[in-house]
């Protein structure tokens, strides 16, 4: 039987990433948890565009967005836009998943970052399923420039996303560090 590297020891047995699971579960989870409950409060304080003042740069928002960002597809009359989103969240999901359980053993600087970008799609797919719009609520702005409004799970695919881009950005530098020595 061949052996996938990270995967199975010479038992066969499953071995690499097994001992961090929990650090690709719990962080997906929480973003997903804070995710819709955060929306959920929104949903009950705040009717579809109103606005509260929370600071002089950041108001709470009630914006429902059928795109993505910057209002990409973000058409009523565009329902192929619904399908095409729906089927690149559940693509990333799964693409996400495959580079976890891909990792070897020791390479869990990455996973955080993973999870947060997991956390984040599956948050904004339960919106799109659930209401075939994303909710959005946070509205960063500077005197009348605004930011478009986004939520916690576009901040957690942000912020993975820099983890993810960091954590390759330095193992690069690494590996051409221990190549040039």
């Amino acid at each position: 039987m061949q052996q996938m590297p990270g995967f199975t020891g010479p038992d066969g047995a499953f071995r690499g990433v097994k001992k961090s699971r929990h650090f690709m579960l719990w962080p997906a989870l929480l973003v997903i948890v804070l995710d819709q409950v955060s929306k959920w409060a929104l949903m009950n304080f705040l009717r579809v565009y109103e606005s509260v003042p929370v600071t002089p740069f950041f108001n709470l928002v009630h914006v429902r967005n059928r795109g993505m960002a910057f209002g990409i597809l973000n058409r009523a009359d565009f329902d192929l836009g619904f399908f095409l989103l729906v089927s690149a969240s559940l693509a990333a999901a799964v693409l996400l998943l495959v580079w976890f359980f891909k990792l070897r053993e020791g390479e869990t600087r990455i996973v955080p970052g993973l999870a947060m970008i997991l956390g984040g799609a599956l948050g904004n797919l339960m919106d799109r399923l659930r209401f075939r719009e994303v909710v959005d609520f946070i509205d960063l702005h500077a005197g009348s420039y605004h930011w478009p409004a986004f939520n916690v799970a576009d901040s957690a695919i942000t912020v993975g996303a820099f983890w993810v881009a960091l954590c390759l950005l330095f193992e690069g530098r690494k590996k051409q560090e221990q190549e040039g020595a």
